[in-house]
């Protein structure tokens, strides 16, 4: 019996490393999402200073650019420091009299319902405004008042965090996973006319993939909406 009881340890501890070794169960653990609870470092790369603006197909499946932008409330908001604190992060490029983005607060977009969807999980919605947008700060605030927008509006005056990104349109959607990288770039949907009763978001694909620890089916879709106008 006493022979037996030291070889169970010896078992155990082999039966765990075969379990280990198996694709299945490493990629189970690897995939798990990330809890809110932990903490982590999450090393971005620095928003470039040459002034172009970035192609956004190039971007996606690349580690997203550090940016700290003031929303229309005056308070700060660091990208790192949510992705370090184990949040998904999706950015809304925003435009108030833009068309299409008005359609998607007040038509059939039901932007409100889609942030709406994440409350109370790990996830933060930053919608962010550039160049002349983000001049008119007390405008974005006002739409952001009568739609009854919960997430913040970030003011990108310069237009430097929206280059680097390649933001071209509004609204382009960004969703980056808790390590940094840019999962998700492109339109928030199939549904540029605004005809297609049934359409398919993005968005919410890829958020819930991520969540899910799961691979996304689509990580880019060309934008549609409104030019976005930078300063010069």
């Amino acid at each position: 019996m006493s022979i037996m009881r030291n070889r169970l340890p010896v078992l155990a501890l082999a039966v765990a490393g075969v379990l280990a070794s198996l694709p299945g169960v490493a990629s189970a653990q690897a995939s798990a999402p990330q809890r809110s609870a932990e903490k982590q470092e999450v090393k971005l790369a620095a928003l470039p200073e040459n002034g172009k603006t970035a192609k956004l197909e190039d971007l996606v499946g690349k580690t997203a650019y550090e940016f700290t932008l003031t929303d229309t409330e005056g308070k700060e908001h660091k990208l790192s420091e949510y992705l370090g604190a184990g949040k998904v992060v999706v950015l809304e490029w925003f435009n108030a009299t833009c068309p299409y983005v008005v359609r998607q607060y007040e038509g059939d977009g039901a932007m409100n319902d889609t942030v709406a969807r994440y409350e109370g999980k790990d996830v933060v919605w930053l919608a962010v405004a550039s160049g002349d947008t983000a001049s008119d700060g007390e405008g974005c605030q006002k739409a952001r008042e009568d739609w009854g927008m919960k997430h913040p509006v970030l003011l990108d005056e310069s237009g430097a965090v929206g280059k680097a990104y390649g933001s071209k349109n509004t609204p382009t959607m960004y969703v980056i996973g808790t390590d940094g990288v840019l999962a998700y770039g492109g339109a928030i949907d199939d549904n540029a006319n605004g005809r297609n009763k049934s359409p398919t978001n993005y968005v919410v694909a890829a958020v819930d993939a991520l969540l899910a620890g799961s691979n996304l089916e689509t990580t880019f879709a060309k934008p549609y909406g409104c030019g976005v106008k930078y300063k010069r």
